[in-house]
């Protein structure tokens, strides 16, 4: 699998884990501590999306290349799924704390 990756693609998944190990350190944080200061609901939107439409075109530049997406789109799945976590707790514990 490495051996058929660009180095485009392999730089791009560096990018992704880079970001990728500020998620989980974020989610455990707000399960530490229970509370959502300095974080913002529209940014994390923002970033989900973004990393929606990453998956979305890999996809789709995969399947019209060769028929199967990039390796790296798994990185872009993980990195959604790591933001939606967030954005679960952010609503969950933000609700708490107002009230």
């Amino acid at each position: 699998m490495l051996a058929q990756m660009t180095m485009g693609q392999f730089l791009e998944g560096g990018m992704l884990v880079c970001f990728g190990v500020s998620w989980p350190v974020s989610i455990l944080k707000t399960l530490r501590t229970r509370r959502t200061e300095g974080k913002s609901l529209g940014f994390l939107v923002l970033i989900f999306v973004g990393y929606l439409c990453g998956i979305a075109a890999k996809l789709f530049r995969g399947f019209a290349a060769n028929g199967c997406p990039e390796s790296v789109t798994v990185l872009y799945a993980l990195n959604a799924v790591f933001v939606a976590t967030d954005i679960a707790l952010y609503l969950r514990f933000r609700a708490r704390c107002s009230t």
